[in-house]
């Protein structure tokens, strides 16, 4: 049974890697390969309960993923309606090509570290969307935007929902991770970000503000209030689950509320068609759906695996094989390129006690910063890679050939920074 799981995933796998060669949405894919793995599961076993109570498990933990990403998506979407992002593309509009390039590099970087590199991701398209004309060059920087968002959120506590797992099972401190992981992490994004800038040739064509007007033009008040109302939401969803303790969707839903009623007295007396246009509801049908499903499907699949035990089995054959910590903590970095990094770093969390490896173990601070990083080698291989992938429609052998290298390099380089810091 375990085998031909493993073999279904691996051929659905392939059909979403091959989408633009077989011309099948790979949000498609990924539901039909979600379902035949359980499909599987089910007709295997006579303890259909338990098969699905452990559905239902993986579901709930799915669904807190998809609500957030769906609240994240529409107040991006809100506030682009509304023209707010204006405001950063002025500040960080300019013709010389490589004061852009990191530009946009530190404020994906410490961005991702204040909301979490999947909300950052999503913002960042939207600010590229008006800066940058040329497909290829968008499609570069947002190779930049994956490595960086993910360098962001792996040094801090929220960045990433593998850190924060890290953090709510007592393996590791916020101050402490901060303190040992930042300089691994920077050097993880700054090394690509010189690579990308090298080959990046000539001048980047910025976008005229023709090119990025909107249908119903909002004045300056209104754009600067949803701008600052909506980043403001953004960033209260950590605060929101520190004091409450709830999950983050829950935050990322009221402050969509929250954004819903602010729209709503607005343009409480404008005109019903412009009114339609910079509403929520108008928001919730531009954003893109197909990506939404695919990165149900994709999750979904991957819990099949760990629920056969699959992932599991792989962390313990790869910590046999291994023997040394770093080697097991990098090659699940890699790994998490590959399957989704969650399911790796709850497999080792189960593997190892906090009596074999304490809370702030050198373990766990380079388990943190792999997992969070090594993502970044493949765009199918983390949160914010699949978004920009499903949003954006990169396809995932130009990105094989154009940005996994360079992120590869990045993730070694900040590793070998980590282990150094770590020995000297």
């Amino acid at each position: 049974m375990i085998l031909l799981i493993v073999c279904v995933f691996i051929l659905g796998y392939i059909a979403i890697t091959l989408e633009h060669a077989i011309h099948i949405n790979k949000a498609a894919s990924a539901l039909v390969t979600a379902v035949v793995c359980w499909t599987i599961v089910i007709l295997n076993t006579s303890e259909t309960d338990a098969v699905t109570s452990s559905l239902t498990h993986h579901l709930s933990e799915t669904s807190e993923i998809i609500f957030f990403l769906l609240g994240a998506m529409t107040i991006v979407e809100l506030i682009d309606a509304h023209d707010g992002f204006q405001y950063i593309t002025d500040k960080i509009k300019t013709n010389n090509k490589t004061k852009l390039i990191w530009l946009i590099s530190f404020i994906t970087f410490f961005l991702s570290a204040i909301l979490d590199n999947l909300t950052t991701a999503i913002v960042m398209i939207s600010i590229l969307n008006k800066l940058i004309s040329d497909k290829k060059t968008k499609w570069l920087l947002l190779g930049l935007v994956i490595i960086s968002s993910n360098a962001g959120g792996a040094w801090s506590p929220i960045g990433d929902v593998t850190t924060t797992m890290l953090w709510i099972g007592g393996q590791i401190t916020p101050l402490n991770i901060i303190k040992e992981t930042f300089l691994a992490s920077f050097v993880c994004m700054l090394i690509p970000t010189f690579i990308i800038n090298y080959q990046i040739k000539g001048s980047i064509e910025i976008k005229n503000q023709e090119e990025s007007e909107m249908p119903f033009s909002t004045n300056a008040f209104e754009r600067n209030l949803i701008f600052f109302v909506g980043i403001a939401c953004l960033l209260f969803v950590p605060i929101f689950k520190a004091l409450t303790h709830l999950p983050p969707y829950m935050g990322m839903l009221f402050s969509l509320g929250v954004m819903w009623i602010i729209t709503e007295l607005v343009h409480a007396k404008k005109g019903e068609k412009e009114k339609g246009y910079l509403s929520v509801s108008h928001a919730l049908r531009k954003i893109d759906t197909p990506s939404i499903l695919f990165f149900f499907g994709i999750l979904i699949s991957i819990a099949s695996l760990s629920h056969i035990g699959f992932l599991p089995q792989l962390a313990s054959k790869l910590d046999e094989l291994a023997g040394s910590v770093n080697v097991v903590a990098i090659s699940i970095g890699v790994l998490s390129s590959i399957f989704d990094n969650v399911p790796l770093v709850a497999a080792l969390q189960s593997m190892y006690s906090l009596g074999t490896y304490p809370t702030d173990h050198y373990f766990w601070e380079l388990l943190a910063y792999s997992a969070g990083t090594g993502g970044s080698c493949l765009i199918i291989g983390s949160a914010a890679g699949v978004v920009v992938m499903g949003m954006e429609k990169i396809d995932f052998f130009w990105y094989l050939k154009k940005v996994s290298w360079i992120a590869f390099i990045g993730f070694l380089s900040g590793a070998l920074v980590f282990i150094l810091q770590n020995e000297f």
